[in-house]
């Protein structure tokens, strides 16, 4: 049986030779939104679908990074539940996170992928070689973006995001059969 998922073939070959993928909270892992408590405290919805999506990247060899403007205690136990440790939190300026992240390990922009949504993002989508946006990305960022996903941040963009480089690694069919 073959996979169900597919993409175009010009995009897996732009995708290919990927090391490192760069992701964004806010309107990516989340859908951008906001649950303020009585209390103050922030609370944010994860989507299952793409916390699978950034083990299996790691399962394929593919390092998962974090750059995001906000720190918070839910999130940080989000992103350890999950095994990413390459993340940089309240950073407002990306560039220099992800430059920090390619040095340490020993890779360069060209096998490098992000996805982003709003324009503290652009830095580092319009360095790396696979430039990524949700559906529900701003226009700027949309615009920059080398593939826009189907579905919207926090609900599968970045599962989306993760499939393509993993359909374009060849690591895929092969993790697939791990759940046959």
């Amino acid at each position: 049986m073959s996979p169900a998922v597919q993409f175009p073939p010009e995009l897996l070959l732009a995708a290919q030779g990927i090391k490192l993928a760069f992701f964004d909270i806010d309107g990516v892992l989340t859908d951008g939104g906001l649950l303020m408590s009585a209390e103050g405290e922030t609370l944010k919805r994860f989507n299952i679908l793409d916390g699978l999506g950034l083990k299996l990247l790691q399962r394929a060899g593919i390092t998962p990074a974090v750059i995001t403007g906000r720190d918070s205690a839910p999130l940080r136990k989000r992103l350890q539940a999950l095994g990413v440790t390459n993340v940089h939190y309240g950073t407002e300026e990306k560039r220099p996170a992800a430059e920090s992240v390619l040095a340490q390990l020993g890779l360069d922009w060209s096998q490098a992928a992000a996805i982003g949504d709003d324009w503290p993002d652009l830095p580092v989508l319009r360095r790396c070689a696979f430039p990524v946006a949700p559906a529900n990305a701003h226009a700027e960022v949309r615009a920059a973006a080398r593939y826009v996903t189907q579905a919207a941040g926090g609900h599968g963009a970045a599962r989306e995001f993760c499939d393509l480089l993993l359909v374009a690694s060849g690591q895929y069919a092969r993790l697939l059969e791990d759940y046959r």
